[in-house]
């Protein structure tokens, strides 16, 4: 007998290769990918939620050590029904928060896009953010996200970090053609501000690709820790570069005014920027499935043992899209969502229960550098959590709740204004940013 939900476990026994591998259920037999198309699962579950760390390899080593499959059955095997129910309640919520920014980024982002369309009243409310939430759930989010295999969204999430490539190009051309007309803020290169753990949620919110680790690991043909530790490499290292250059890029042309949604930064009149913005709102869209996924899985391993039938895999998939949208129908503010999801959820989810599992489980000595290390990360993110959570509340973001930034009606303040060499330049950039990463 096991607790609700719980998978049966691979006894850690036969030679030490077993060990090495996960093995996964009947439900996963038959769903496997390419190893390649792992890594834009996880990148794209990154870069639509940020960078990867130390603690996806932990978990994947805990898991091996305890046999299990899951991090639900990782967390239960090692701290019982109490740890379980936790981490159940931590692995829903945070997917399906970020389920909730999405809508958010596509309602803001695309309603931009098509009232630069000529002819189209700006006021017209098939334009609107509300509409276009309902409607792209309805049209795309939806109909990826009743897939029951995630390595099915392997190509869709090529097609995501393809366009995220496209907009990075257009964010870094647009320093040098833009940035000199933005006014700076004062005091805008001082670093760690008291204010900066504030960030350090945000930064646990992007981090994160914890809660759906086992999915993607699962969809492997022969998974193994050595094999999963490559692929985590491949997907870090190109989305730390992305991240880097996005959260540069950004800073340097906004400084102090930049908000939760870079592109909310950017003026509606920007014809450059806003094919950036219609990228970015397929690539949002395009990594929406993947979050959901994760937020199934997690009641299906609570209230249904891990099966779900065809009528409860489409029913559970719809109540939990209507509940988001209807949320973010009435949310408008994206940073206040990626902080308080970022201390309460993802903090715990990367720094603090990873560690905890992997030092009860291993046998290593106190000096082995993964126990060093996961000495380390268990008190930062207990300090995360706590004083994120706090500064959160009685500190927020400010935000521009979908309004043009006071310098797009400057008077001396106009993209026509740009000169011609800047907009070679930019040209020069955006074509050598799409050709580097083709």
């Amino acid at each position: 007998m096991g607790y609700p939900g719980q998978r049966p476990v691979i006894p850690p026994q036969s030679h030490r290769d077993d060990r090495e591998t996960l093995v996964s259920e009947h439900k996963h037999k038959g769903k496997t990918c390419r190893q390649s198309a792992a890594v834009f699962n996880v990148v794209n579950s990154i870069i639509g939620s940020g960078i990867i760390d130390f603690s996806l390899i932990l978990l994947i080593k805990g898991a091996a050590l305890s046999g299990t499959d899951t991090y639900q059955s990782l967390v239960n095997r090692t701290f019982g029904f109490p740890g379980y129910l936790l981490l159940s309640v931590l692995q829903f919520l945070y997917p399906f928060i970020a389920m909730i920014s999405y809508n958010i980024v596509t309602g803001d982002t695309l309603s931009k896009v098509f009232q630069r369309i000529p002819g189209v009243d700006p006021e017209n409310l098939l334009i609107g953010r509300h509409f276009i939430i309902v409607l792209s759930t309805v049209v795309f989010t939806l109909p990826l996200s009743l897939y029951r295999d995630i390595a099915k969204l392997g190509k869709i999430s090529l097609i995501s970090t393809v366009l995220t490539t496209l907009i990075l190009g257009i964010v870094v051309a647009r320093v040098v053609s833009l940035g000199p007309h933005i006014p700076k803020t004062e005091d805008a290169w001082i670093f760690a501000k008291p204010n900066a753990i504030q960030a350090v949620g945000v930064m646990s919110f992007a981090f994160i690709c914890h809660h759906n680790c086992f999915l993607v690991y699962g969809s492997l043909e022969e998974p193994t820790v050595a094999k999963w530790s490559h692929i985590i490499h491949v997907s870090t290292l190109i989305s730390v570069f992305i991240s880097i250059l996005f959260a540069a890029c950004g800073y340097l042309t906004f400084t102090g005014y930049t908000q939760g949604d870079l592109f909310e930064n950017y003026c509606r009149n920007d014809d450059l920027v806003t094919f950036g913005r219609f990228c970015y709102g397929v690539t949002v869209i395009l990594t929406y499935p993947i979050e959901c996924f994760v937020t199934r899985e997690v009641i299906a391993n609570v209230f249904f043992g891990g099966n779900l039938s065809s009528v409860f895999h489409i029913i559970i998939t719809v109540v939990i899209i209507t509940v988001a949208t209807l949320v973010s129908l009435l949310i408008d503010c994206l940073g206040i969502v990626l902080e308080l999801n970022g201390v309460l959820c993802a903090a715990p989810l990367i720094f603090i229960i990873p560690s905890a599992c992997y030092l009860k489980l291993s046998e290593e000595p106190t000096t082995h550098s993964d126990k060093i290390m996961s000495c380390v990360m268990l008190p930062i993110g207990a300090a995360v959590m706590a004083v994120g959570f706090v500064m959160a509340v009685t500190n927020p973001q400010d935000c521009s709740h979908g309004q043009e930034m006071f310098y797009c009606s400057l008077d001396n303040f106009s993209l026509t204004n740009i000169s011609v060499s800047h907009f070679q330049l930019t040209t020069q950039l955006s074509i050598l940013n799409v050709s580097v990463f083709q």
